[in-house]
């Protein structure tokens, strides 16, 4: 928002995020069929020509809707791996702490929307690539933190452990299960690709027989 004369201004940008915040809340409470110009206008507070003038196709909205999400949750989790990057966390500590924030995030219609437009982007191709990189920035994120917790090959892990939690989200959306799935399979996964101590040979005594 800018001030002018005393008097709060709409920037364009404050405008643009409106509209995007609208249809993510529309797809949550209905579904991708159920986004209008005209209810986006209504729920974004703006008028139709706005929505029209920012977006120039429903599929430009729903493409700009699930980066915006996907760049805000990004955002989010990398804030909290910084704030615990010092911590040494081991990978229970950690798995416990991802299970927390799951929690306390729930499923409002604006976190419902996403696995809405995954779907869809299976139903329309001209929404593959959007999807494409939001899952490449939240392999990329898992990657750094796998990382920093001493996991080996994070890179190769990162898809798995997205996979993982997207999986599980999508669970839990669907069957109201409790959030310590989440942490145990997250736990499983990254404990399976921890390294192991190796084991030493078994030494062999070899006994000298005594003469008589």
């Amino acid at each position: 928002m800018e001030r002018l004369n005393g008097r709060t201004a709409v920037t364009e940008v404050d405008v643009r995020q409106r509209i995007i915040l609208a249809v993510l809340e529309i797809i949550g409470e209905g579904g991708v069929a159920a986004v209008t110009n005209r209810r986006i206008a209504s729920r974004a507070g703006v008028s139709l020509g706005s929505v029209t003038y920012h977006f120039r196709s429903q599929h430009e909205l729903l493409r700009e809707s699930l980066r915006h999400f996907v760049a805000e949750e990004t955002r989010r989790f990398t804030d909290l791996a910084e704030q615990h990057r010092d911590e040494n966390l081991s990978l229970e500590q950690a798995s416990a702490l991802v299970g927390q924030v799951a929690s306390s995030t729930g499923f409002d219609n604006e976190h419902i929307a996403p696995f809405e437009l995954y779907i869809q982007a299976g139903r329309d191709p001209r929404l593959r690539a959007a999807a494409a990189e939001c899952f490449a920035a939240y392999d990329r994120l898992a990657a750094q933190i796998l990382s920093a917790l001493g996991v080996p090959d994070a890179e190769r892990a990162a898809g798995t452990t997205v996979a993982l939690i997207v999986g599980l989200q999508l669970r839990r959306l669907a069957t109201g299960s409790t959030v310590d799935e989440l942490a145990d399979g997250l736990l499983l996964l990254i404990e399976g690709t921890a390294p192991r101590p190796r084991r030493r040979p078994a030494r062999t005594v070899v006994r000298r027989g005594t003469g008589g």
